[in-house]
């Protein structure tokens, strides 16, 4: 029998359950790491983690194995993140009467924030947790984990053109959710002149 991970899921699809728990163990940290950043909550993404996980366990038996498991585990959480947010989506508008927004999340709230890079990081994952689910996967998958515009569409089961296109309406959002400026092309002096100035 084949030994590693592949070994684990051989046995975890013939009902050992000592061995989904050990996948569980070894893939959970990229799982939740990838939770967190498309859903950007510590709790949305531990309930997106559990659901993953849980959809798993109960479709072990129907994986085929030409992908690595944790592979596998990548488009079943991005495919939760994105059944999560959008129940989220639905009860938005009670976000945002909520004191806890992100209002001195982004850049142009304060000059002290523009400079600091670890603010602006952070605004940057605000924002990223914004963009509709469809749109948060394609751009976290290629920015963040570095992944092909053909292993994207493997993961969202798209097609590639359809991953490109996602991809630039995702950028080209955050660009002008982070940096609201009249017109297309600004150089940087201008925008650090503009951001300074609010």
């Amino acid at each position: 029998m084949p030994s590693g991970q592949e070994g684990l899921v051989l046995r975890a699809k013939s009902g050992d359950r000592d061995a989904f728990d050990e996948l569980v163990r070894t893939t959970y940290t990229d799982t939740y790491t990838l939770a967190l950043r498309l859903t950007g909550h510590e709790e949305d993404a531990r309930d997106v983690v559990q659901e993953a996980y849980l959809r798993a366990y109960r479709g072990i038996g129907k994986f085929r194995g030409d992908a690595q498991f944790s592979t596998w585990m990548y488009r079943i959480t991005a495919n939760c993140a994105a059944t999560h947010l959008g129940r989220r989506a639905r009860h938005r508008h009670d976000d945002l009467d909520d004191e806890t927004t992100l209002v001195d999340e982004r850049p142009e709230a304060d000059p002290q924030i523009a400079a600091d890079l670890g603010q602006l990081r952070d605004s940057v994952q605000a924002e990223i947790a914004q963009l509709p689910p469809k749109l948060r996967a394609v751009v976290v998958l290629r920015d963040v984990y570095d992944l092909s515009h053909g292993d994207i569409a493997k993961e969202l089961g798209i097609s590639e053109s359809a991953a490109k296109v996602r991809l630039h309406r995702a950028r080209r959002r955050l660009r002008e959710r982070l940096f609201p400026l009249p017109g297309e092309e600004r150089t940087s002096d201008e925008v650090e002149e503009s951001r300074r100035a609010v």
